[in-house]
């Protein structure tokens, strides 16, 4: 169950998404504008906010740029649209946003979209719970002072790994430097989660689009951004 933040100036989508997450458990508050939004940003602490574009006070990429220059950024943001072009939802994605829905929004992929961004922020508070020093050491990483390796990523799983795990198979661990900006850390790991389902699926962007929940056209996109060798895939499963 998380807090989960909707912020739409149309009340029939706020009713709508409202509806589909609280019958699956989750606490919902609703803002119909950019005002509200940043009350209930400070207010109630969400989990994860989804977030309209067009807005009439102040625009979802606006205050996605305001949330993000004043260190504010800290949960995953869902961008909303029924009308935004392909440079907007990139502008949005390299300003911080999770992800991107495209209006009409199916509950399917709400829900898709909605379980990546939980978990995707279920492992970060992993990781930094990994990277926290030991109160007894204040000043230095406890890996380095318990002598333990350096933590990994199950790239199957949301379980923090040591390097001594067994899974040895193709981008089966994932070493990330967690001593970094958390927009850089973010994109080492989404990229090493699209390469891993590329390889897993031949390559074929049809079958990661499925199994990763976005439309091809975004899943294009990011790979693009993320540095990702579209080929990867192809060469692995030969």
């Amino acid at each position: 169950m998380a807090n989960i933040l909707v912020v739409d100036d149309e009340h029939g989508i706020r009713d709508l998404l409202s509806e589909i997450l609280n019958d699956e458990g989750h606490n919902v508050e609703l803002a119909e504008n950019a005002a509200q939004a940043r009350i209930a940003r400070q207010n109630a602490r969400p989990d994860l906010v989804l977030l309209d574009i067009w807005m009439p006070d102040t625009d979802g990429v606006t205050l996605l740029k305001e949330w993000a220059s004043a260190g504010l950024l800290t949960m995953p943001v869902i961008m909303m649209s029924g009308h935004a072009t392909i440079d907007t939802a990139v502008e949005a994605t390299k300003i911080g946003a999770q992800s991107f829905l495209e209006k009409p929004i199916t509950m399917q992929k709400l829900l898709k979209a909605v379980s990546q961004a939980l978990t995707f922020t279920s492992l970060r508070k992993a990781a930094a719970v990994q990277a926290t020093p030991s109160s007894d050491w204040p000043t230095k990483p406890q890996t380095a002072l318990s002598g333990q390796p350096p933590m990994t990523m199950a790239s199957g799983g949301s379980t923090p790994l040591h390097a001594d795990a067994t899974d040895t198979g193709p981008q089966g661990r994932q070493i990330f430097d967690l001593d970094k900006p958390l927009r850089n850390a973010r994109d080492e790991f989404e990229k090493a989660y699209f390469e891993f389902h590329l390889s897993q699926e031949g390559g074929s962007m049809t079958r990661v689009a499925e199994k990763t929940g976005l439309e091809r056209t975004h899943l294009y996109r990011k790979l693009k951004q993320l540095g990702v060798d579209l080929t990867r895939g192809k060469r692995a499963s030969n």
